[in-house]
């Protein structure tokens, strides 16, 4: 299913002519990762050799601008070949990445067909993260906005209107109640880099208010940049660890004033986190003073 519907993004490319694959090329490179890829774990240097050797000299011309170097022009359709279901990650070969086939673990693998696979992700996305808009829907996927508006029109039987405090936005058909039972989790939370509930939750001015916008979003509207402290459901600071032997410092910087049961919930959390590293956890309530990714 997911990569049926990632196969079915439109492909798009930041760079000129001269340096973009052609549709043709695209096919061609393609064709020479899924065969060097069918029986063996290569490294992206060894994958290079091979995917020059069965497509030609063209593929390996560094010309793609990445990280302050040229890297060789076939390594734009890495995206494009997980999507069509040829390339996944291997195992690791000490400390380097290798690429593989998922055919080699996943006997008869195939993309599920496109409508299908869309309709079914539409409908998990808006279950997980609606009401949502088309347009919040195209941030989270990768997706251009015209390209997810037609996939919400194509699929409208599948979803429902509803008004989001005077919004008009879309759930999945008949998702409108919670589950019996289902009851809020604690209301002081330490999120790591990335996590699925500040990347996908929308809208951001809801889950990133205030100060929250400035210190933990990136200018473009992106989360995950930083890992956040959620307090009743809204960003409220940042955080970062920093591991030393079997310690490690939990430092979090919070936007907002922290009374004592609030205080000692957080306590709580940076000694999971310690739990889970497992490493004597330390927590320190102050400015964090790195900056994202770090």
């Amino acid at each position: 299913m997911w990569t049926g519907a990632l196969s079915a993004i439109p492909a798009s490319s930041p760079f000129p002519d001269g340096v973009r694959l052609t549709p043709d090329q695209t096919e061609a490179v393609l064709g020479a990762i899924g065969t060097a890829l069918a029986d063996a774990e290569l490294t992206v240097d060894e994958l290079t050799e091979a995917v020059v050797d069965l497509a030609g000299p063209w593929a390996g011309e560094r010309v793609m601008p990445a990280f302050q170097d040229l890297w060789p022009r076939w390594r734009q359709a890495v995206g494009t070949a997980a999507h069509r279901g040829v390339l996944c990650f291997g195992r690791n070969r000490g400390r380097r990445v290798t690429y593989t086939n998922p055919h080699r673990w996943l006997p008869g693998f195939a993309p599920a067909a496109e409508t299908d696979a869309v309709a079914e992700l539409l409908g998990r996305y808006l279950h997980a993260y609606g009401p949502a808009t088309s347009r919040q829907f195209a941030q989270w996927i990768g997706a251009p906005p015209s390209w997810a508006a037609g996939q919400f029109r194509q699929h409208r039987r599948k979803l429902a209107e509803v008004d989001f405090d005077g919004t008009p936005a879309w759930v999945a058909t008949g998702d409108t109640q919670f589950p019996d039972g289902d009851a809020p989790a604690g209301d002081v939370r330490l999120l790591p880099y990335f996590d699925t509930f500040v990347v996908g939750s929308q809208p951001r001015d809801r889950l990133f208010p205030g100060a929250a916008a400035t210190r933990a979003l990136a200018p473009s509207g992106q989360a995950g940049n930083y890992p956040v402290l959620l307090v009743g459901g809204e960003v409220a600071g940042v955080w970062h660890q920093r591991r030393s032997g079997r310690k490690v410092e939990i430092t979090v910087e919070p936007l907002v004033p922290l009374p004592a049961r609030r205080r000692r919930a957080l306590e709580v959390q940076a000694g999971r986190i310690g739990e889970i590293l497992e490493a004597t956890p330390r927590l320190v309530v102050g400015t964090v003073t790195v900056g994202a990714h770090a």
